[in-house]
């Protein structure tokens, strides 16, 4: 677990290092939050930062989101200061850990989220089948491309392969090729040197080099633009990157796992995607089945998810309730476990007996039913702009994800980008946006 900790803790920050090295944490220290973004920029990588709570935990927060830098945030202050840890939660801080810091509390939230990166919550023979053949592969340095349904829990075995294999004390870093533009996915992958271009300000490390000694996963590597396809098959031949604007390539030692949602076999046969890269990243192959053909995962999914988020909202944990779990069963998932999540943590919050009744499950109605309701399919679109359509689908779409951009952005299929350009067009127009999971009280 690598601990970057901000900020002087009220003094206790030699205190909060000390309890991190004795607990296995490997610690950096940084005494402002633009000297940690310009570490973490610099390629010092981090899967867990320990902020201050007197420093703005807001605008940390928000600078990693729109660097997509995916490092979770903890606050850390005295003790009394009760409104402060509050105002840190809401910002967006998954944990606060009062001060002086106490060895067993630091050493339980590192636990925790070392837990988080590769735990696989599963009872179904198939994902079973599944998770024995990651556990076989996960010492080697082979290339793993993990394909299965939006939702399915790619990103979680590919976590798990790296928390398996002999890299697991290095780096993991993960980039979503659909979430960042064309022209900025190289730059993010290869890093660029100072004056490579207008806005070069200083070197940028790219996620090759954060990730060196360690494991890259390429997420949704089917939506990398052919060009920038070439430049990865090289590296992976090569084990060298060039930075932009760079002057000689820099060796690398990453291991490669890569995730589609998509056959990649008729991506290859459709020209889009380099049949040389596929056999490349290809030498294993984890199908994940989506979650209506394993549903001996769902009750015990469900019941995590249960815990994940009564513990997050500060809510009694609530057994399911013996209709809730039919209805779970008969479902179809269409949105896979990522479905199941939201529907959970919508069920939490709106629950109010002493177990999760199927009153507080809402869930989508069968593609069958929406057809019927509309017989004739698009009537209800007639008349309508398509920038209303359109609105209509991602307010809907919010609502359905509990206010959660980036699942709401996966499920829509456009960047988290495009999705807050447009929730930023529609708040100015004041129009009612569902809250992001941060704001509610």
């Amino acid at each position: 677990m690598r601990l970057l900790l901000i900020g002087s803790m009220n003094g206790q920050i030699g205190a909060a290092s000390k309890i991190a090295l004795q607990k296995g944490g490997s610690v950096t220290l940084a005494e402002t939050v633009d000297q940690a973004l310009e570490m973490l920029r610099g390629g010092t990588g981090a899967d867990l930062i320990m902020a201050d709570v007197k420093l703005d935990i807001y605008s940390l927060i928000e600078q990693l989101d729109a660097e997509r830098i995916r490092i979770p945030v903890v606050a850390c202050g005295v003790a009394a200061d009760a409104r402060a840890a509050v105002k840190a939660i809401k910002a967006g801080a998954k944990e606060y850990i009062p001060l002086p810091p106490d060895a067993e509390f630091i050493g339980a939230v590192l636990a925790a989220f070392s837990m988080q990166t590769a735990t696989v919550v599963y009872k179904d023979p198939s994902t079973e089948k599944v998770l024995q053949l990651a556990k076989q592969i996960a010492p080697s340095t082979a290339s793993v491309l993990i394909t299965g349904e939006s939702g399915t829990g790619k990103e979680v075995f590919a976590k798990f392969i790296h928390a398996n294999s002999k890299r697991a004390a290095a780096p993991f870093v993960a980039v979503n090729c659909a979430a960042i533009p064309e022209n900025l996915l190289e730059s993010e992958l290869f890093g660029y040197e100072k004056g490579a271009f207008t806005g070069a300000v200083a070197r940028h490390i790219g996620k090759f080099e954060e990730a060196n000694g360690g494991t890259l996963l390429l997420d949704e590597i089917s939506e990398m633009d052919i060009r920038l396809q070439a430049k990865l098959l090289r590296v992976l031949q090569e084990r060298q990157i060039d930075r932009i604007g760079g002057k000689k390539p820099v060796d690398v030692d990453v291991r490669i796992l890569a995730t589609s949602n998509r056959d990649m076999r008729q991506e290859v046969l459709n020209k889009t995607f380099r049949e040389d890269l596929y056999f490349r990243l290809n030498v294993v192959n984890l199908a994940l089945p989506p979650l209506r053909d394993r549903k001996g995962d769902i009750l015990p999914l469900a019941e995590y998810f249960v815990k994940k988020y009564s513990e997050l909202n500060d809510l009694p944990v609530k057994p399911l309730a013996k209709k809730t779990q039919e209805r779970l069963l008969a479902y179809d998932w269409r949105g896979n476990v990522r479905e199941l999540e939201n529907t959970m943590h919508r069920a939490v919050l709106m629950s109010t007996g002493n177990e999760i009744s199927e009153d507080a499950v809402l869930l989508m109605p069968p593609m069958e039913q929406t057809a019927a309701e509309s017989p004739a399919g698009t009537d209800t679109l007639v008349g309508r702009t398509v920038a209303d359509v359109e609105k209509d689908l991602i307010i809907s779409t919010l609502k359905h994800t509990l206010g959660n951009r980036t699942h709401a952005a996966n499920i829509l299929g456009i960047s988290i980008r495009t999705l807050r350009n447009k929730l930023k067009q529609y708040m100015e127009e004041g129009i009612d946006v569902p809250p992001a999971p941060n704001d509610f009280g």
